[in-house]
């Protein structure tokens, strides 16, 4: 995954998808990460729940060269899982690395929640948002164009600016589209309830899933609904996005390559990157320190 930072550089014909790598160059890099993930996988206070082996295949040819084409991430997980935390500490941890070594258009992100279709019409004629709320179902893939946003996904992978929507979470259900623009990057990654779900799931090379114990995420859930002054219709806005949940984000964690705990210490996230991104650093960047 990581290879497609520094890859333009190397190989004569961008377009390329794959170059010839020793193939003990790719098992050597293979075992050094399974090495990684077992050890965070047993670890106390692990943020690895689970990975699927095959995994690290792809993984090992993406930092080798192997595959030289950018790669995309998805995370999906429930509502308060903490995917929008794991999301921006990979952000954080990658653009760092960046930054460090000079490195431009490394990633790019594309927020699920963009793509929920516009319905401004509607909240007008409700004459509220909470009122349309009760009419319309947000907490369903159906609210949203993933078609949409497969689409732009594919297109960032193959070289193409892309205009990106925005959606007006204020409470006006409005969807700008054609927002921002977003270039092509070394890697693109998305976050959201949906983001692995039937229609978008295989525009991503790498399938991340963050699970978190029931009373947590339900006590997440009401904490940031008093900040949002949900009021009384908290109880019912977290009844429909649990049913909600168990049929379409639930089943999605089967489809995960990697499954992240949403409960662990922000500064372990950063830290199993970092030894991902060591791995990158002493293939390809052997005369610089990993700060």
């Amino acid at each position: 995954m990581l290879n497609s930072i520094y890859n333009d550089e190397k190989i004569e014909n961008k377009h390329k998808m794959y170059v010839s790598v020793p193939v003990n160059k790719v098992d050597e890099i293979k075992n050094r990460l399974k090495n990684i993930f077992e050890e965070e996988l047993h670890s106390q206070n692990s943020i690895l729940l689970s990975y699927k082996p095959e995994i690290l295949s792809k993984l090992a040819q993406y930092i080798s060269g192997h595959i030289t084409r950018p790669a995309s991430i998805g995370i999906a997980g429930e509502t308060a899982s903490g995917k929008s935390t794991v999301t921006l500490d990979i952000i954080d941890t990658i653009k760092s690395f960046a930054t460090e070594f000079e490195l431009e258009n490394v990633i790019t992100r594309v927020n699920t929640d963009d793509y929920y279709y516009d319905r401004s019409e509607m909240v007008k004629k409700a004459g509220s948002f909470a009122e349309f709320a009760k009419h319309y179902d947000l907490d369903v893939p159906q609210a949203l164009e993933l078609e949409l946003m497969s689409k732009h996904i594919k297109e960032l992978l193959s070289g193409k600016s892309v205009y990106l929507p925005k959606y007006d979470m204020s409470g006006t259900a409005i969807r700008y589209d054609n927002h921002t623009i977003a270039n092509p990057s070394k890697i693109v990654i998305s976050e959201g309830l949906f983001t692995l779900t039937e229609k978008i799931k295989d525009a991503f090379d790498f399938k991340i899933y963050v699970d978190v114990r029931h009373h947590i995420q339900k006590e997440r859930f009401y904490i940031r609904s008093a900040e949002r002054g949900l009021g009384d219709s908290a109880d019912t806005i977290y009844k429909n996005a649990s049913e909600k949940a168990e049929i379409y984000i639930r089943p999605c964690k089967k489809d995960a390559d990697i499954v992240l705990s949403g409960e662990a210490v922000r500064a372990r996230y950063k830290a199993f990157l970092n030894r991902i991104i060591s791995i990158v650093q002493q293939e390809h960047f052997k005369n610089k320190e990993l700060v």
